[in-house]
């Protein structure tokens, strides 16, 4: 496994590397939520948690709680006085018009003092924004396009009942868009957090190093990759889902928890998202805008990993 050149980004608290976690809130459950931020909490680890603020009238296209549950809301109130980053993951469980998302923001401001500083789009979701073949740009858009057949994603665009743009524009800080294998997600994408001039609704842009599920984080994060990681002083930006073969028959997976444990024996900033990205944006002397070249490398780079991606799952299959 080759080195890249040691980062030149230096950490704060004269930290050798930086790690936290995104953790997209399909099928976590207050039983495997409290086993898996209690393990993070006891580590030393403050990461970030998304959540539908509200439970929508129709059905859920992927399941999980939500902020109307009391038992639910309370955890989450709890994982925010710990220090844990409450993030959005669009305002329900299933495609939402402009005013049920408006309704989202303002439950989530109400319920925790502010609106979220960062967003996942949630897949299943139509309201997207710069979500399916939209995160992409040039002929990478239409073969994306020809991939997803024809699935569209609206939140961005004027006029349409699933518009919230001008919301995303005002109210979010940070949303994530592309993830890659690669645990370095700052070397992959140095820019972040970054603007992009043709994805306007958006302020900045961030990226993720994927370990989607249990399986995926225990194949992407271990050992080796940790210590490539340290050894390259980078920062890692998770993108997973922890209610996702995390916590299973009323325990956690030992190989998850081997890993954290070694993870947080290191000397590492281990922080939530939007602080890591606030972070970087502070070394900046003027925001970063992602330039022509360096977008097409970015989404050439994620597609390579696409297709990486789904040969594996077909062998595995």
């Amino acid at each position: 496994m080759a080195l890249r050149a040691p980062s030149t980004i230096r950490w704060p608290d004269g930290k050798d590397f930086a790690f936290t976690i995104f953790d997209d809130t399909e099928r976590g459950t207050v039983e495997n939520n409290r086993a898996i931020y209690g393990l993070l909490r006891d580590l030393g680890m403050r990461t970030t948690k998304s959540l539908w603020p509200l439970a929508g009238p129709g059905e859920a296209d992927i399941p999980g709680p939500t902020c109307d549950e009391p038992e639910y809301l309370g955890m989450c109130l709890q994982f925010q006085r710990e220090g844990f980053e409450l993030a959005l993951h669009n305002a329900t469980y299933h495609t939402a018009e402009r005013a049920l998302t408006l309704k989202g923001f303002d439950r989530f401001r109400e319920l925790f003092g502010h609106d979220p500083h960062t967003l996942a789009n949630h897949a299943t979701n139509r309201e997207g924004i710069y979500w399916g073949p939209a995160r992409l740009s040039g002929w990478r858009h239409w073969a994306y396009k020809m991939l997803q057949r024809g699935q569209k994603y609206r939140g961005h665009v004027e006029g349409d009942p699933l518009f919230w743009g001008d919301l995303c524009k005002t109210r979010v800080r940070y949303v994530r868009n592309l993830t890659f294998r690669d645990m370095n997600t700052t070397a992959l994408v140095p820019q972040m957090p970054y603007y992009d001039p043709a994805r306007p609704w958006v302020n900045q842009w961030f990226s993720g190093s994927d370990a989607t599920h249990g399986f995926a984080f225990n194949r992407n994060v271990n050992k080796s990759t940790v210590d490539k990681l340290v050894a390259e002083r980078g920062g890692c930006f998770l993108y997973t889902h922890f209610g996702k073969d995390f916590y299973e028959n009323g325990r956690l997976d030992p190989q998850f928890v081997k890993t954290m444990e070694y993870i947080a024996s290191l000397n590492g900033w281990f922080v939530p998202v939007s602080t890591m990205l606030d972070f970087l944006a502070s070394q900046q002397p003027t925001p970063r805008i992602i330039t022509d070249r360096e977008r097409s490398a970015l989404e050439n780079r994620w597609l390579v990993d696409q297709i990486i991606g789904l040969r594996r799952r077909i062998t595995e299959d």
